[in-house]
Formats: C-alpha cells, sequence, structure tokens
C-alpha cells in the first residue's frame, strides 16, 4: 500500500484497506468492466467495427473507479479524449458506449460523437473531450454551478499529466481558487504526453504548482484502487462540508499506445513489463482472495459476459439515418412576438447603455439560474458602469474573474451544461481568439455531438467600435468568425429597443448566444420598449420601406445607412432599409422579399468586406433570388486590411455614409 502526501489535513479518519468485500468487490467490478471494455474496444477497432480514432486506459482502471468512488448521482465528472474508464466509474451503461464507438443510432450520443466525446450530462458525465485540458474550464463553470446551489454536489475534473502544459490548466486552478470552488483536478499522471515523456514536458511538479495556486494538493498510487478511493473519498467529504479546490495526483501508466495503432517507438517494452508488475485488477484481486476465493473468478466471469452481450446489441443496432443530419444542432426556440412598433415609439427614451443595464437586471430578478461573470463585472461594475451596483442587489451572482477568457467562456459551458444561465463578458470581441476553443468545440458542438443530451442555453456578452483610433486589436468586427460555426447565434443591435429584447430573448434562449454591442452606441438615445419586451433572434427589421433598392446593414453602421438613404432620396432613389439585428441565424426571408421588391440589393457592414457577412447575403441573393435581381449585388464595408490607428487611415478604412450612398447610385442606375 503506497503512502499518500497532502497538503492540508482532511476530515475523515478511515484507513485506506479497511472496505468490507462487498465494497472490494464492486469496485473490482468496475474496474474489470473498464478493462474489458477496452481490450474488447482493441479487437473491434482492429477489426474495422469501430471507424474512428480510439484512446485507451488499459492499466489506468484504479485511478477512474477509486476516484469517482464517492461520487453522487448529482456530482459531475468531465474527462479527456482517454475517457472510456470515467464514464463507466461515473456509471455509463457499456451497451451505449459500444454503440457509440460503432457509429450506431443507439450508440450513447446517437453516433454523433464518438470514442473521444462520450458523455451524457443527464448523468454528471460532461464529457470526454477531444480537446487536450478543455474539460478543465467546463469543470470550474459545473463546479460554480454547484457552489451557487449550495447542495454539496462536487465536481471531479480528470484530465492527463500533458495537459499541464494548456493555458487552460492555469486558467482553470486559477478562477477555481479565486472562487474557491467545490471541484479536485485530477491528474492521472501515467507519464507520457502523447509520446513525450514527462520528464520533456516540464520542470516543476504539480505539488509545487498546486501551492502556487494556493489549492491543496494530494498524491497516490494510481494502481490501488482502495488508496485512491480512500483519499479521493476524504476530498471529496471536505468538498461537501465547503472545502475549496484540490489537485489529486495519481501515479499510473497507460499499458497501450497513445491511440490504438501508435508504434511506441518512445519507450522500452521494459518499461510496460514493470509496470505490468503493478496491475490495478491482480492488486484487487489480491486483497478479495484473502476474503473470497472464487469471487474473483465469478466477477471476471459475469462481466465477459456483460461485454459480449454489450457488443452483440450494439452490433445489431442501426447507423443514424442521413435524415437526421441536421438533429440536435440548436435546441428548438420558444415563438415570441415582438413589440409592435408603435407602443414602443409611444415611450420615453432611453440609452442604449440603459437598455444593455435593464435586460440584465430583468433577468436576474426573475430568474434565479442567471448569473453574470467577467473581468470587472462586480465590484468595478463594468469598464462602461453597465453592471454597476449588480453584485451588491444580487451577492453571488455577479463575479469579477481573472484575465482569463478562456476559463471565463468554459465556466459559461459548464454551467450551462449544470442548467444554470450563465452571462459572461468579454470586454473587447478581440478578445473571442483567447477563447475560441469553448465557443468554436465546446458551445457550439457540444449538444451535437452529445445526440442531445447536452443543453447550453449561455450568453457571451462583447462589444467592438471602430472609429476611435483603438488601432487593430480594438476595432474588429469579427461576427463573420462565429456565423460561420454551426450552433452559435450571433447578435448586433443598433438601437436601445432591441439591444433590451435581443439580450433579454438571447438569455432566455436554450442555445449558446453571443451578443455583440457597438460601444459607440452606448450614448444613443431610442423609445424605451416595455418591460415584457422580447426580440425574436434570427428576425430581421424593415426600418424604412422603399422601392428601388434594398439596403441591408446591422449594429452601428445602421445610422449610416440611414443618412445615406435619406441623401439619395433626395435624387429620387427609394431605398429599402434593412436591419437584420441577427447576423446568425440569418433572416433570409425578410431580405429576399425586399429583394423580389426592388430587384435591387446592397449591404454594408463594418468587418472587412472579404469572407464577410455581405458576401453570404450576396451568395443568397445569386442563388435563391437571382430572378429577382436586375443589377450586380454591391457589399460596402472596410477595406481589406487591419484597422489602422491614425484616423486619417482608419476614416478611409471605414465605409460612410457617402460610400454607401454612392453604391445605392450605382445600384439604382446599373
Amino acid at each position: 500500500m503506497s503512502s499518500t502526501t497532502e497538503s492540508r489535513s482532511r476530515p475523515g479518519d478511515q484507513a485506506a484497506g479497511t472496505y468490507d468485500i462487498a465494497a472490494l468487490r464492486e469496485m473490482y467490478r468496475r474496474m474489470c468492466r473498464i478493462r474489458r471494455f477496452e481490450q474488447r474496444a482493441s479487437e473491434l477497432y482492429r477489426d474495422n467495427e469501430i471507424p474512428g480514432f480510439l484512446h485507451l486506459s488499459i492499466g489506468q482502471e484504479a485511478s477512474a473507479v477509486g476516484a469517482c468512488w464517492a461520487l453522487r448521482d448529482a456530482d459531475v465528472v468531465t474527462s479527456t479524449h482517454r475517457g472510456h474508464g470515467h464514464c463507466i466509474a461515473k456509471g455509463l451503461e457499456v451497451t451505449g458506449m459500444f454503440a457509440e464507438l460503432m457509429g450506431k443510432r443507439t450508440g450513447t450520443c446517437q453516433g454523433r460523437g464518438g470514442s473521444m466525446h462520450i458523455a451524457d450530462p443527464r448523468r454528471g458525465i460532461f464529457g470526454a473531450n477531444g480537446i487536450v485540458a478543455a474539460g478543465l474550464p467546463i469543470a470550474v463553470g459545473a463546479a460554480t454551478a454547484a457552489q451557487l446551489r449550495a447542495r454539496g454536489d462536487v465536481v471531479l475534473a480528470f484530465f492527463g499529466d500533458g495537459a499541464v502544459a494548456q493555458g487552460a490548466f492555469h486558467e482553470s486552478l486559477n478562477l477555481a481558487a479565486v472562487w474557491q470552488l467545490p471541484v479536485i483536478f485530477c491528474c492521472e499522471n501515467n507519464r507520457y504526453a502523447e509520446f513525450s515523456p514527462i520528464s520533456a514536458q516540464h520542470r516543476a511538479p504539480l505539488s509545487n504548482r498546486a501551492a502556487g495556486y494556493g489549492v491543496g494538493y494530494a498524491q497516490v498510487d494510481g494502481n490501488d484502487v482502495t488508496a485512491v478511493a480512500d483519499l479521493a473519498g476524504r476530498l471529496v467529504e471536505d468538498l461537501r462540508a465547503g472545502g475549496g479546490p484540490v489537485i489529486l495526483e495519481t501515479e499510473t501508466y497507460r499499458w497501450h499506445g497513445h491511440y490504438e495503432g501508435d508504434p511506441q517507438r518512445y519507450r522500452e517494452p521494459s518499461e510496460l513489463e514493470e509496470w505490468k508488475q503493478r496491475d490495478p485488477l491482480a492488486l484487487a484481486a489480491e486483497q478479495i482472495r484473502e476474503q473470497s476465493p472464487s469471487a474473483v473468478e465469478d466477477i471476471d466471469a459475469e462481466v465477459a459476459d456483460e461485454i459480449d452481450r454489450a457488443v452483440a446489441q450494439a452490433r445489431a443496432a442501426e447507423e443514424p439515418s442521413p435524415d437526421t443530419l441536421h438533429h440536435y444542432v440548436m435546441m428548438p426556440r420558444e415563438t415570441a412576438s415582438e413589440t409592435p412598433r408603435t407602443v414602443i415609439d409611444s415611450g420615453e427614451t432611453i440609452k442604449v447603455m440603459e437598455a444593455v443595464r435593464s435586460a440584465l437586471d430583468h433577468e436576474l430578478a426573475t430568474d434565479d439560474s442567471v448569473f453574470l461573470a467577467g473581468i470587472d463585472v462586480g465590484d468595478g461594475g463594468n469598464v462602461f458602469g453597465l453592471t454597476r451596483g449588480f453584485a451588491e442587489k444580487y451577492p453571488g451572482r455577479v463575479r469579477d474573474t481573472p484575465i482569463s477568457e478562456n476559463a471565463v467562456v468554459g465556466t459559461a459551458v459548464g454551467a450551462a451544461l449544470a442548467g444554470m444561465r450563465p452571462v459572461v463578458e468579454l470586454m473587447y470581441f478581440d478578445f473571442i481568439g483567447v477563447c475560441f476553443d469553448q465557443l468554436l468545440n465546446q458551445a457550439a458542438k457540444l449538444r451535437f455531438m452529445t445526440g442531445g443530451g447536452a443543453n447550453l442555453p449561455l450568453v457571451v456578452r462583447t462589444q467592438f467600435g471602430a472609429g476611435r483610433s483603438s488601432g487593430s486589436q480594438h476595432s474588429q468586427s469579427l461576427e463573420a468568425i462565429l456565423a460561420h460555426i454551426p450552433g452559435l447565434s450571433v447578435v448586433m443591435p443598433s438601437t436601445p429597443a432591441d439591444t433590451y429584447g435581443l439580450l433579454r430573448a438571447a438569455i432566455r434562449d436554450p442555445n449558446p448566444v453571443v451578443v455583440v454591442e457597438n460601444r459607440l452606441l452606448y450614448g444613443r438615445k431610442g423609445p424605451r420598449p416595455p418591460e415584457h419586451h422580447l426580440v425574436p433572434l434570427g428576425k430581421a427589421k424593415v426600418v424604412r420601406d422603399g422601392s428601388d433598392v434594398t439596403l441591408v446593414s446591422y449594429s452601428r453602421l445602421l445610422q449610416d445607412c440611414e443618412k445615406a438613404a435619406e441623401l439619395v432620396a433626395e435624387e429620387g432613389i427609394s431605398v429599402e432599409l434593412i436591419d437584420l439585428r441577427s447576423v446568425a441565424p440569418l433572416d433570409k426571408e425578410t431580405v429576399l422579399r425586399s429583394l423580389a421588391k426592388t430587384n435591387r440589393l446592397v449591404i454594408a457592414h463594418q468587418a472587412v468586406q472579404d469572407f464577410g457577412v455581405g458576401a453570404e447575403i450576396a451568395a443568397v441573393a445569386g442563388h435563391e433570388g437571382f430572378w429577382s435581381l436586375d443589377a450586380p449585388v454591391r457589399r460596402v464595408a472596410a477595406a481589406n486590411t487591419p484597422a489602422p490607428y491614425a484616423p486619417s487611415l482608419e476614416q478611409a478604412w471605414l465605409p460612410s455614409a457617402q460610400s454607401i450612398a454612392d453604391a445605392l447610385r450605382e445600384t439604382a442606375h446599373a
């Protein structure tokens, strides 16, 4: 029995190895189930019955079973690309898992996730994950939800030693420590990060890192299931009592290569043979045989039969129908009726910044599952003062974060999976590059990859705004990047009423939504909408009726479009102006309906022209509206360069009312 080291005392005084025979048998059964599952998966992969990548955890069974031993159904686990054992240890049944690996409709994720993405959020299994360390920010979000609910739930985040080199590791540990979250970061140290030995990857042990983050640290022989279960159980008990985050390092070894088919030239066969002398199943079997000589063989036979039946059922299952290809990309949206314009126009005026504040205040007051998080949104009240006073008004639900955009957005993903409705803020639109994985590979894809098992009602609020010499890294309009990702919605309002209605609708939506505000609009005034006002996502608005040219825009540039329409109206050109409001989903119907009336189309946006939203709308017009077109589609947008700093260059770079008017004239007379 190995010794364990801990950085602080833990409650509970049960010594390792004192589990009764029933517990030992169950631990062995779970480890045996994992071992036989992985061995059979290896055979199925060899025989081409598993089509995708396969990463196995043979040799690491005790770490998974022991760490999960004290967990309850309501507790959450996040995993890695080598996650089969974690899923099984948390209670996922193997028939669906085999079917998932084979790409079958009856798979855990209906054949949409595969080995690296097996998950069932309904069981507290928030996913194996194909991105190294990506589960750690998600675990922080799940732990945030557990802390807010205060029911004693905990989160167990598995990761490999290679993940320690990822920025997501640092951001997650630091944020969890700052918020004192109930999460165990469990490092399965199997000595290799893909093909590289740990000695080539790190210069500081995890014990030193834990001290640097101000979190607890514990180490255990990861091949001794009772030692792992005992230590992890005490850590879980501590967290349920209000303790903060801790790193648990389990020393173990993977018998197979990084992936099935890995030639394993990076390690000597003798090293593997040495570790096989510490086979987790053999160690557990030895303890059981001392009390029940025939129990091990009985369990082996039961599990072998279970695995055989599971494989047979998975083989017999049908593949997903191609007709279901588009299923589970997004949750169906509730239909919402927009407040009539005549009702809105009759009210008092407010600024866009007041509309943002009012929408957030309304949702925080009416829904306890809503919380805000971001850099300086709490005590600082946001860089523009939009959330000032909210931290006092809604204790614990308006949270300042470190400057850690990846962890902030990952927190939103994990909290949403746990049933909350997080609203997180990125200070500038330009910063999406820092957290792009959590938007691109997590928020946008998890519902699809889990076959509808995941719901992600989250909002990312951010702002942009060229025209004040903010330079290339604080002026970008990047909506086309996000609109290109299936599963994400992107809204960009231009008025106070639409800002209020779209933000409220986004927070209530069951899908991930990015709300992009233009900071140069914050002082713009407009009618105050009624409190119940909502703007349906994906619904454009005709703000000016016309008959000669359709002009489509959104956000702040709509003001220049209105000026341009007035300019050409003096020359007898009638412009129909459409405010998209939502960039994704795109309201094609409103655009095409207007095009059918005017037969001419101009699109204007602040983002650079090439590969932008205007290009997509032009493609829609060229395909679905081809027979309505009497002239080429024109785009007016920023030049294809980074945003310049000098005012003279910035003005030349940006579209203007005059350049839009010129395009309208050319189109009208073409």
